[in-house]
């Protein structure tokens, strides 16, 4: 299995607002693990690992879970999967 690893950098108005919530409510549908989080700087931070094509797809579902609005730019990064996320969690 061929995993990878995505780590997004969400800027807009996504703190206050459930994004994080709302990544980890999108996340249960995908075999995804990782961890979102917010910045002292305003933004909102995921990193998520799994397969290419379902990372592809869980990225695409978090705009359309109602986040669109939320989002004024995102900062994608790809990699090889490290194996170190056991679930999807909020993290502070």
């Amino acid at each position: 299995m061929n995993r990878s690893r995505l780590h997004i950098f969400y800027s807009g108005h996504v703190q206050g607002v459930g994004f994080r919530f709302t990544v980890k409510r999108v996340a249960t549908g995908y075999e995804v693990t990782g961890v979102v989080r917010n910045l002292p700087d305003g933004r909102v931070e995921l990193v998520a690992e799994g397969e290419r094509k379902e990372l592809e797809a869980f990225r695409a579902a978090i705009p359309d879970a109602g986040l669109a609005a939320c989002i004024r730019h995102e900062d994608a990064h790809w990699s090889e999967a490290r194996g170190e996320f056991r679930g999807f969690e909020i993290v502070r």
